[in-house]
């Protein structure tokens, strides 16, 4: 987009990042606002244009015409894009609903300096339509609303000062009235549109995250595993590391809940840091948390895995000025599609894994055995992490 398309399509200043590209895309959709916009324009342009066949209407008819086609092609191409997620024109898209504005202001103002009051009345009516439906459908972007509903019912002011009829007159004043409460209708409409994304995406947020670490749930997670399974660019399997922390219990009873949860806090910030691109740090409960991890080959997981328990166990958590505490972590992975392709079926190949991992002295990584294999068998694959 330019400049000037990102400043007239900005849904306002206390928007979060997130929820800006929503409300853009919401400037491509109310098809039944946008339809009954472009049919009622041509329609009433061209009744004015057969009931006084002059060249300011027949050009209106035609400008209509055209426009609309040209709109309805313009927002056809927008919304396939959107929907694949390609760049969409918009900068041509916002410039054509300004000319659509500018044309209904003209057949407005035509309407009133016609001295046919019947062909006034109707291009009046449709204007102060046109305005209301502008408000309406493109709140999304309260500076674009604002515009277009100043460019499609303000030249009724003009109009009616030079009409030459002294009661039409009053619309001089009526006009601007209609105008600002248009303009706020729009801005309130868009004030209220934002809290509601934003109460939405703090709830879906909530959904889909712990409360105490700020990493994903066993919801997240599973909305992560989903969307990997989705996307086109992936290579190789999806690993999955089911962490137990090694000593937590210990310090949770010495040192009280408090300081439990400031080290589950710091331990989710190491995995945080861990995670790689388009991984996911997750906590499912207790001390109990997952890293996916995309990889290629055997031995770049348990390398992987070597280097998690490394970070959580090679430094000491300060838990205050007093207290410092080092824990351990024990690693069972399994991998997606190996081992299943849900949390469910995952967690259970990576539960024996663990298990394994515990038995052999805490501090380790094993991989679940290919399905129809023992772990026993499998466990010559496993390497001792360095942990200190």
């Amino acid at each position: 987009m330019t400049r000037f398309g990102r400043w007239i399509a900005d849904p306002g200043r206390d928007v979060a990042a997130d929820v800006r590209p929503l409300m853009l895309a919401g400037l491509f959709g109310t098809l039944t606002i946008f339809l009954g916009g472009v049919l009622n324009t041509i329609a009433v342009s061209l009744v004015c244009a057969i009931h006084r066949p002059g060249p300011a209407f027949i050009g209106w008819a035609v400008f209509e015409l055209a426009l609309g086609a040209i709109r309805l092609a313009v927002l056809a191409r927008c919304r396939r894009n959107a929907q694949a997620g390609r760049e969409t024109s918009t900068d041509l898209y916002l410039m054509l609903a300004m000319l659509w504005a500018c044309g209904v202001g003209f057949g407005g103002f035509m309407g009133m300096m016609s001295g046919d009051w019947t062909i006034a009345a109707l291009t009046g009516i449709s204007s102060a339509a046109m305005a209301g439906g502008i408000a309406f459908r493109n709140f999304y972007a309260p500076r674009l609303s604002a515009a277009m509903i100043l460019l499609s019912f303000g030249p009724l002011v003009p109009g009616a000062a030079l009409c030459g009829v002294p009661l039409v007159k009053l619309l001089v004043l009526q006009v601007p009235v209609y105008l600002v409460a248009m303009w706020s209708a729009a801005y309130k409409l868009n004030a209220m549109l934002v809290r509601t994304l934003a109460a939405e995406r703090e709830n879906d947020r909530r959904a889909s995250h712990d409360q105490l670490t700020g990493l994903a749930n066993r919801t997240g997670l599973e909305r992560a595993i989903t969307a990997w399974q989705h996307r086109e660019d992936r290579r190789g399997p999806l690993a999955f590391f089911y962490v137990d922390l090694d000593g937590f219990k210990l310090v949770n009873d010495q040192h009280g809940h408090v300081a439990g949860d400031a080290l589950l806090r710091m331990v989710a910030a190491r995995l945080m840091a861990l995670a790689p691109e388009g991984g996911l740090a997750a906590r499912i409960g207790g001390d109990e948390f997952v890293l996916l991890v995309p990889e290629a080959d055997r031995g770049g997981t348990l390398g992987r895995a070597e280097r998690v328990i490394a970070a959580i166990a090679g430094h000491p958590y300060d838990l205050d000025e007093n207290v410092s505490c080092t824990i351990g972590a024990s690693i069972g992975i399994a991998r997606l599609p190996d081992h299943g392709h849900d949390v469910g079926t995952l967690m259970s190949a990576a539960d024996g894994a663990l298990y394994e991992a515990k038995g052999g002295g805490r501090c380790r990584a094993v991989i679940a055995p290919a399905p129809g294999l023992r772990l026993a068998d499998a466990f010559s694959g496993s390497r001792r992490a360095a942990t200190r």
